[in-house]
């Protein structure tokens, strides 16, 4: 009888126990709070054609339809320099000052000119009167007139040289700007003897608020350039700043050299932030003739050597998904399995929000 009651005291105890502990704690969903959504970004998936991007190496370069080389027309003696490199000057502004004996030589034939000019009116003029005076023939007034003529034309010519090079009196020459614009070339120094084998230009005036960037494709990338493509250019001077343009001209032969086509690209340049002799990154974009999903490249995450993105139905419903991208370019990610168009995607606080649904 005793081991009886034992028994049932302690079948009582155990349930008594067992009845005193709590139910275990189940976790709720994963739901975004308020102040999360308003830190969440989300983007759509598209269906896109698929670009792809070639990079090329090139430099900045003058519009050479809006530069200008100014060759010394006369020899003779610098005397002064008004002009250095990167200075703008304005159209019709005197870069240098030469002493030359070309221009002595035509100031004495200006003078001559005008001498004979003067000289062959007079005569004119007394061959008249003495032709009223029936003092001589109607043939030599049409003789006087004729040597009025040659004297005129004489003297034209040698205007027309002072117009022409600017000359003034004396025997300087002044060096003027043919254009408004920047010096990007100076080949000029004071006291330099200029001659006859100074066959190079004293300047390079240039206008750049529009420059070109001529950059280098390598033969095997050539079948993919095409005129109009969209062009980014990078520079050292400005890392996080980033021009655009269109390729304006293929050049359709190869430098012998360097076995590389070049290719132009125009940009605009208003704030001169671009100087010509910059070295510059070109990234060009094609399309590869087929579609994809697309999404922003911020959307992916790469965890675990996969690459995951998080679809968002509502604020209780987020499914983490794995993707298989073919490509990123750029700020998109081209996406071959594992998303359908129209599906939303976090772009945004998505780090977060992965880590503590994969808690």
């Amino acid at each position: 009888m005793k081991n009886c009651l034992s028994i049932f005291l302690l079948t009582y105890m155990a349930v008594a126990c067992n009845s005193t502990k709590s139910d275990p704690i189940t976790s709720p969903p994963f739901t975004l709070t308020d102040t999360m959504m308003a830190h969440t970004q989300f983007a759509k998936a598209t269906i896109q054609n698929v670009k792809s991007e070639l990079k090329l190496y090139g430099k900045v370069t003058a519009d050479n339809s809006k530069m200008s080389q100014v060759y010394p027309v006369v020899g003779g003696n610098v005397i002064k320099v008004n002009a250095e490199l990167g200075d703008y000057v304005k159209q019709g502004q005197t870069l240098a000052v030469i002493r030359s004996s070309e221009v002595a030589g035509y100031e004495n034939e200006r003078m001559d000119a005008n001498s004979d000019v003067a000289l062959a009116e007079k005569n004119l003029q007394v061959a008249k009167d003495l032709f009223a005076g029936k003092l001589n023939s109607e043939k030599d007034v049409v003789a006087a007139e004729k040597e009025l003529e040659k004297a005129k034309a004489a003297q034209q010519r040698i205007n027309e040289v002072y117009n022409i090079y600017s000359l003034k009196d004396g025997a300087q020459y002044n060096v003027t700007a043919p254009i408004s614009g920047f010096v990007i070339d100076k080949n000029i120094t004071q006291n330099e003897l200029l001659n006859s084998n100074n066959i190079s230009n004293l300047f390079s005036i240039a206008q750049i608020n529009e420059v070109w960037v001529l950059a280098n494709v390598n033969e095997s990338d050539i079948a993919a350039i095409t005129q109009g493509m969209d062009a980014s250019i990078k520079t050292i001077s400005y890392p996080d700043r980033v021009f655009t343009g269109k390729v304006d001209r293929i050049f359709n032969i190869l430098d012998p050299e360097t076995k590389a086509m070049k290719v132009r690209i125009r940009i605009p340049n208003d704030d001169l932030a671009l100087k010509p002799e910059m070295s510059a990154t070109v990234t060009l974009q094609y399309n590869e003739n087929k579609k994809l999903v697309s999404i922003p490249s911020s959307a992916v995450i790469f965890d675990k050597s996969k690459n995951w993105v998080l679809i968002y139905k509502d604020k209780s419903h987020i499914e983490t998904r794995q993707v298989d991208v073919y490509k990123q370019v750029g700020d998109t990610t081209y996406i071959v399995n594992g998303l359908n168009e129209n599906e939303t995607v976090i772009t945004q606080n998505q780090m977060l929000i992965y880590d503590a649904l994969n808690d």
